[in-house]
């Protein structure tokens, strides 16, 4: 269905109202995110301070988060090349000693004539093989010192090497991707206050005992040079501790206070946020920190919905499907923002309350009614 060339439209099925959206060219009014829906940031570091030194100042670190390919390679290159410079080494001291023109000259390295035979005495050296065929004579001190060398650097790069692929094999990458967030958030009534909330869930059998959610809301601010300044505001959340044996709905109540709470249905199609969350929780086998991670934009927030629900106790265990993890339904709710549908209450509330209750004070002793027309003002200065 369109309106007109150029224009596209979108019809909300649950308010019967209209929206029209103009066609934008080419990447004109396109929004970059401030964190991709796998938790990763598309943030490019252009002439940073230091460069590439600050990665090779702290190189344990940068071992732990370079891709397992790239590891792999480092893995096998730290040791081939090793090998290869202290067998150049060795081969340059049965040079200079004469081993490997003369065949009856006392040598520094039993049967190394060549640099095959020092190669593979730098590996059997260094790898601790030791098959008995060649080793270093008493005739060259420099010889001894070589294989001395070559012991502790042997020790220093497996402490390295190995333990930044023990360590890079329990990082909290692939637990993150167990614990995931729903693909949308909802806006709906629970008791009566308009809430924002969305689903977090453990899809593995050995589930979370304990972790912490937060909220955050990302603005974008254009400023005339061109340049865009993000503002940070943390978001109140009901229940922040968070026990996930079977998943959780993180709650934020939009009341006085909330960065949404002027936020209405109509609003959410103009108005230009980012709402980042985030769960920080121990690992249940290592005991390591992990964090899961994602972020909703407005065309993620489902005004009006809420989510299904994914437990059903059974005869021995509860039930959780996850099929519904993601699934919504309908729900009445009004398309105010919090602030209008608070405003909406308190007349009602006002009026109810209005000819049962006549508050009464005591002065000098003596009890007596409030006036109707200052206790009315007063409600209404409360209410508004």
């Amino acid at each position: 269905m369109s309106t007109g060339r150029g224009e596209q439209v979108v019809v909300d099925t649950h308010f019967t109202t209209i929206h029209t959206l103009g066609k934008q060219d080419g990447n004109e009014g396109r929004r970059l995110r401030y964190m991709q829906k796998d938790g990763k940031f598309p943030v490019v570091f252009l002439k940073a301070p230091g460069d590439w030194s600050l990665f090779l100042m702290d190189i344990f670190t940068t071992l732990v988060e370079i891709r397992w390919r790239v590891m792999l390679l480092v893995f096998s290159l730290s040791y081939i090349l090793s090998w290869l410079f202290f067998g150049l080494c060795y081969w340059l001291i049965a040079y200079v000693n004469g081993d490997t023109g003369d065949a009856e000259n006392e040598p520094c390295v039993y049967n190394v004539r060549g640099f095959t035979g020092a190669f593979m005495f730098s590996m059997e050296t260094q790898a601790t093989i030791g098959y008995g065929f060649r080793g270093t004579s008493e005739n060259c001190i420099v010889a001894v010192i070589l294989v001395t060398v070559q012991a502790v650097f042997s020790c220093l790069l497996d402490t390295i090497v190995i333990g930044a692929v023990v360590a890079k094999m329990a990082s909290a990458r692939k637990r993150a991707q167990t614990v995931g967030f729903s693909s949308c958030a909802v806006v709906n009534l629970r008791d009566g206050a308009l809430c924002l909330s969305w689903r977090l869930g453990d899809f593995r059998g050995n589930h979370i005992l304990e972790g912490v959610a937060r909220a955050q809301l990302v603005r974008y601010v254009k400023q005339p040079q061109g340049t865009i300044v993000m503002s940070f505001q943390d978001l109140d959340i009901q229940n922040r501790d968070v026990v996930l044996p079977t998943p959780a709905t993180i709650i934020h109540k939009m009341e006085p206070g909330s960065p949404l709470y002027s936020l209405g249905h109509d609003d959410l199609l103009g108005d230009e946020f980012e709402l980042v969350v985030s769960f920080t929780y121990p690992g249940d086998s290592t005991g390591m920190l992990h964090q899961t991670r994602t972020s909703y934009t407005p065309a993620d927030i489902r005004w009006g919905q809420r989510f299904e629900d994914m437990l059903r106790p059974g005869k021995r265990h509860y039930k959780v499907d996850y099929a519904l993890f993601n699934e919504t339904t309908w729900v009445p709710v009004p398309p105010l923002s919090a602030e209008e549908h608070d405003r909406e209450k308190c007349p009602v509330e006002r009026s109810q309350s209005h000819g049962s209750l006549r508050p009464s004070v005591k002065r000098n002793g003596r009890a007596g009614q409030l006036n109707r027309d200052i206790t009315e003002e007063v409600i209404h200065q409360t209410c508004f």
